[in-house]
């Protein structure tokens, strides 16, 4: 096998590493990274770099990790602009308007939803996404949600079965969890790596939600919770309570559910990403500022030991947006966080919302979210000497070049 050619980034003017084993000397300037292969080879100070095959000069601007989008629902046909401007007019949020793509997502061929499916998550990239996850949930019977998790897996990264997103309309609500639990479970199965809930009204109860969490969690997935958007709940509870590794949403929180998710951080060392995790606290505002809730409270989980992470929730209803620059100037400019912890939330926390925070060469699982050696080689070049224009300057086109995998992407 030939050897992979080296590439060395150079005049860098704030890298960001995201990386918690440096503890507080996460961001470097008039840095370096030198990328062999698909991995981070080495990293410091410009003028101390080894040599490398290939340079490139990035002109005293700034690299990020790649965004990491913890959160999405890509994999859908149809358009939902009506609500939207039903929405904006005055109507509250409801969940039953899933049912409208639930219905044009079933009329939709395979190469159709795969084409669309392709699309977003090249925009996702261009924007600087460079890890994705995104849901089933548009196809709500044993055969669509197959298809939906089938399809998923040639595109994203990881595939989260989210058929316990809606009960269908005319359906029992109790047999179609009995259908979420066993056989459409088992029909996903191979191509899933999370289950997941829609624990609110107008979707899923406790108690089914609870059935749902059982069922996927003894058949060897992943948990994560749709939780406590619509107002406060039993979401953040259950997902605490089944060691899910995030709950999504999470705008309403009462004192007992902010103490429970950061409880579940306890013994974690957030400084240097070590110990026992807990239940990342994913927050997505840009659903947050089309649906009109309140935003999640960022600030209140952070200050309360709570990891949290932000991700876009890209979906045709409440947040047809991949962009995660805009999801973290909100965080900085209406969600009371700085630059560097809504950068994280963006990177290292959507990692730690996936499993993906930890692994380099020792071990062949290489982390994404964090800029280390070993980690995998996914950098987000900015057209700014900082990340601080992605609130200073909100809404501009400010992705200059994406790396995925140590291959220039975009």
């Amino acid at each position: 096998m030939a050897e992979s050619l080296s590439l060395l980034i150079t005049n860098i003017g704030e890298l960001m590493t995201q990386d918690p084993a440096r503890g507080a000397d996460t961001v470097l300037h008039d840095a370096a990274v030198v990328v062999e292969g698909e991995r981070i080879a080495w990293l410091g100070p410009a003028a101390g770099a080894p040599a490398a095959d290939a340079e490139y000069d990035a002109g005293g601007r700034a690299v990020l990790p790649g965004w990491v989008d913890s959160h999405t629902h890509l994999v859908f046909a149809g358009d939902r602009t009506a609500e939207f401007e039903a929405r904006m007019a005055g109507q509250s949020y409801q969940a039953g308007g899933i049912a409208a793509t639930v219905e044009a997502t079933r009329a939709a061929g395979d190469f159709e939803l795969t084409r669309l499916l392709q699309e977003r998550a090249a925009e996702a990239c261009a924007g600087g996404t460079t890890y994705l996850e995104t849901k089933t949930g548009y196809g709500l019977d044993v055969e669509q949600e197959e298809r939906s998790a089938r399809l998923a897996a040639t595109v994203a990264d990881q595939v989260t079965y989210l058929g316990a997103h809606l009960v269908p309309a005319g359906i029992d609500a109790d047999k179609y969890t009995d259908l979420v639990c066993a056989e459409m479970l088992q029909a996903v199965r191979p191509y899933v790596q999370w289950a997941d809930v829609f624990c609110e009204r107008g979707a899923f109860t406790e108690e089914q939600s609870r059935r749902v969490l059982a069922a996927c969690r003894d058949a060897g997935l992943g948990l994560r919770v749709h939780g406590n958007q619509l107002g406060e709940g039993p979401g953040v509870a259950l997902a605490v309570e089944f060691g899910a590794a995030s709950v999504d949403h999470v705008n309403h929180l009462s004192d007992t559910d902010v103490e429970l998710l950061a409880g579940s951080w306890d013994g974690w060392d957030a400084a240097f990403g070590t110990g026992g995790r807990g239940t990342v606290a994913t927050c997505l505002p840009a659903c947050d500022l089309s649906t009109r809730q309140p935003l999640a409270p960022a600030r209140r989980l952070l200050d309360a030991g709570v990891e949290i992470a932000l991700a876009s929730n890209c979906n045709p209803g409440t947040s047809y947006t991949s962009s995660m620059n805009y999801c973290v100037a909100t965080a900085v400019l209406q969600m009371g966080l700085s630059v560097h912890e809504a950068v994280r939330a963006a990177t290292y926390g959507g990692a730690l919302a996936l499993g993906m925070h930890a692994g380099s060469d020792a071990d062949g699982g290489r982390a994404v979210g964090s800029i280390a050696v070993g980690h995998r080689a996914d950098l987000h070049l900015l057209n700014a000497p900082s990340a601080t224009h992605l609130a200073y300057r909100p809404g501009m086109p400010l992705t200059a070049a994406v790396w995925r995998a140590g291959q220039l992407v975009a």
